[in-house]
């Protein structure tokens, strides 16, 4: 078994790749640019937003408390008629990617400690590459995309986008298990 204070060095060393790679994806190839779309009345929109004084949050149009809500006809004509829409709002302010960045690289740090904890549990020193790789690879891609399939299940996010944030995070995985593969303790 593998302590997984023997693991520092590809923990922080994945999570730092993974974070490049991230921002190579969106800064240089930039192949997510076009998943948001703009609304052809976004001033009207945002307009009828700010009327409502919303705080920052998650919302949901047309909102429904329970399922009960459901059975309400004028309810079920909100739906028909549309739009149905999850909308995430956010402090009104100038972007400042520093924070987001912040949050970005911990969370790397966080998945890399798991995938660390899963390998350490179940490899020991010595494992070759291969193994590391499949292990952590693996977990790195269960935490980085599948939680990617459940909004476009549920809450209407294209499939067209989950699909490509979902190879986001298997390139992340293939990262994070090469990194761990090298760097395991011999």
């Amino acid at each position: 078994m593998v302590a997984l204070t023997q693991l520092v060095l590809p923990i922080l060393l994945s999570a730092f790749l993974v974070f490049v790679c991230s921002s190579l994806i969106h800064m240089v190839i930039k192949w997510h640019n076009k998943d948001y779309g703009k609304l052809s009345n976004e001033d009207a929109v945002r307009a009828a937003i700010n009327a409502g004084s919303p705080t920052p949050g998650q919302y949901i149009i047309p909102h429904c408390m329970d399922s009960a809500d459901f059975k309400n006809p004028d309810a079920q004509k909100k739906f028909i008629d549309g739009p149905v829409a999850v909308l995430y709002l956010k402090k009104p302010g100038l972007p400042g990617m520093g924070p987001q960045l912040g949050g970005w690289f911990v969370f790397n740090i966080v998945v890399s400690i798991f995938a660390g904890y899963v390998a350490s549990a179940t490899l020991p020193v010595g494992t070759d590459y291969s193994k590391v790789f499949q292990v952590v690879g693996t977990t790195g891609f269960i935490a980085y995309a599948l939680g990617e399939i459940p909004p476009a299940i549920w809450m209407g996010k294209p499939w067209t986008v989950a699909i490509k944030e979902s190879a986001d995070g298997l390139l992340y995985g293939l990262v994070m298990g090469g990194t761990f593969g090298w760097l395991w303790p011999k």
